[in-house]
């Protein structure tokens, strides 16, 4: 194919609305403006941080909500439905069992003025493989052996692996948008100010003005031409909270039109008094967890004491004193709810191992129990523990939530925590290191199928890249992502649970729900906080 040679690059818009300013007053890194309620315009608040919106570099909620307003996917889930459509792809189908070959619609730009070709498609999943950022989504992309384009809107994409059931998920998702191969660099990360600079959106909104984790402001794509349609609200600010008391403070008294992540429970449950305010729940795709590295956790694998047997035994001791419904009701007041598997309750092939092998066998803790397990080990007790948690990133209850699991581990005396908070942006770096034994994690789907609780985690190539790898564990989530059968293909999704479930790399423990905040007028939340798990702006109106 032939590559283009001239390409025009426009200006990004400058400058700040009224709205913008005002929002940026305030000592709590974000709120102190006024709602809009405009019908034109939108001020949201939220405590999400990003850490990079080149989608190479991230693999996070806060990150990937500023990625699901500004690039354009293959496919996409429309409002209300977790089943991906074409979004600016015209076609999308096998043509050959390990073949899926897509179909650009004719005529696609970005908001710079530049052609958006089957070129900038192959770049943008070839880049993701290349750089394989530690933090970033690049290995959703496991069975991809190949992307080739064969004309200017022709995409061929060759899978190792054929009857792949959740590639066209794995289009939507972080690992999916497309960029412009003339802004981002083929082989690092590219700075976030660059992007904007370069104005290289081709989504339904497009950036004019970014502060990392203050400030983002977006005006509707008039040239977007994909799924979603055109963006009910043409201007949109999202203000960033360091203290979500604080944003919860600004949507109660009007400065705010929007809330969404992360409010405490305590707060919600307060809000949903409040006639000024609509809280909106939705499903919840949401679990917490606690992941152990394989290396470094007590008797792990380049420890002075590594022992294989008694690692597990520390794993498993921790399952057995992990009270999962002391966390739920005394820190979440129910708006999480305990989980005992590694696919939340709802999706097809959840199963509940952990209930059964774990604590009391039916969901409680079992000191008496976890005490035997590090005896019959060989592990002297208390068992040295460092375990860390962002105390900025899943909410304001983190503290709680880890001082609970501190003492629920301790007043056994079969433990003795060493508990440490980081901020994310240093947290989400110290984590893929080796610096954390064992830490705090929370999941957030990229799409509504039971692999994607599966395959990030426990594929010998993960993005928790905590040293842990099972071959048998490996093939049989390589094996269930290609099975057409349904019922097959659920028989295995429960095997790997079964297994992973004794491996104990990771022991989840709660699943939540989504829930946004709105003031009066403000309609349409409902509609995007669906089993996509997406928050699409384009859906909100100030009426």
């Amino acid at each position: 194919m032939q590559r283009r040679t001239t390409r025009v690059l426009a200006a990004s818009a400058a400058g700040l609305t009224a709205l913008s300013v005002a929002a940026c007053g305030g000592d709590s890194g974000g709120g102190g403006g006024s709602g809009s309620g405009d019908g034109d315009s939108l001020l949201i608040g939220t405590s999400d941080k990003i850490t990079t919106i080149d989608p190479a570099g991230s693999y996070d909620n806060g990150s990937f909500a500023v990625m699901n307003q500004v690039y354009p996917f293959l496919m996409n889930t429309p409002l209300g439905s977790p089943d991906v459509e074409p979004d600016i792809a015209e076609s999308a189908e096998f043509t050959s069992p390990t073949e899926y070959t897509v179909t650009l619609k004719e005529g696609l730009t970005f908001a710079n003025g530049n052609e958006l070709t089957s070129s900038d498609v192959v770049f943008s999943f070839e880049r993701m493989v290349a750089i394989n950022d530690p933090n970033g989504p690049a290995s959703l992309l496991y069975n991809l052996d190949s992307v080739e384009a064969t004309d200017d809107t022709t995409v061929v994409f060759t899978l190792k692996t054929a009857d792949d059931q959740i590639f066209p998920q794995i289009l939507s998702s972080p690992a999916g948008p497309i960029v412009d191969e003339d802004v981002f660099d083929a082989e690092a990360l590219t700075p976030d100010d660059d992007i904007v600079s370069g104005n290289a959106f081709a989504g339904p909104y497009v950036i004019t003005d970014y502060e990392i984790n203050s400030l983002v402001s977006y005006t509707a794509n008039p040239d977007y031409r994909g799924l979603l349609g055109a963006p009910k609200t043409e201007n949109v600010d999202v203000t960033y909270y360091a203290d979500a008391s604080n944003l919860k403070l600004d949507i109660e008294q009007g400065n705010i039109d929007v809330a969404f992540r992360s409010l405490s429970a305590t707060d919600i449950d307060d809000l949903r008094g409040n006639d000024d305010v609509e809280v909106v729940d939705g499903p919840g795709g949401e679990i917490r967890y606690i992941v152990f590295n394989f290396d470094t956790q007590p008797y792990g694998a380049t420890t002075s004491e590594a022992d294989p047997a008694k690692a597990l035994a520390v794993r498993q001791a921790v399952a057995d004193l992990i009270d999962r419904s002391e966390i739920a009701d005394q820190v979440y007041r129910g708006t999480y709810t305990p989980l005992y598997s590694y696919v939340p309750d709802g999706l097809t092939g959840a199963a509940t191992p952990l209930e059964s092998l774990y604590g009391d066998g039916q969901g409680g803790p079992d000191a008496d129990k976890a005490a035997q397990t590090l005896q019959a080990a060989g592990v002297q007790t208390p068992v040295q523990l460092s375990l860390q948690y962002s105390n900025d990133h899943y909410g304001p209850s983190s503290g709680d939530e880890y001082a609970l699991i501190k003492n629920q581990l301790e007043s056994t005396g079969l433990f003795q925590v060493d508990l440490q908070t980081t901020e994310w942006t240093q947290y989400s770096q110290d984590r893929t290191a080796d610096v954390y034994p064992a830490y705090q994690l929370g999941w957030f789907p990229d799409y509504s199928d039971a692999d994607n609780y599966l395959t990030p985690f426990f594929l010998t190539d993960n993005f928790l890249g905590n040293h842990y790898e099972n071959q048998q564990v490996n093939d049989l989530i390589l094996q269930q992502a290609s099975t057409p059968d349904a019922d097959e293909r659920t028989a295995l999704i429960e095997q790997i649970q079964q297994l992973v479930a004794q491996d104990l790399s990771t022991v989840p423990y709660l699943q939540g729900a989504q829930v946004a905040v709105v003031r009066s007028g403000v309609t349409g939340a409902s509609d995007t906080l669906d089993a996509s798990f997406k928050f699409r702006y384009g859906a909100l109106s100030a009426g």
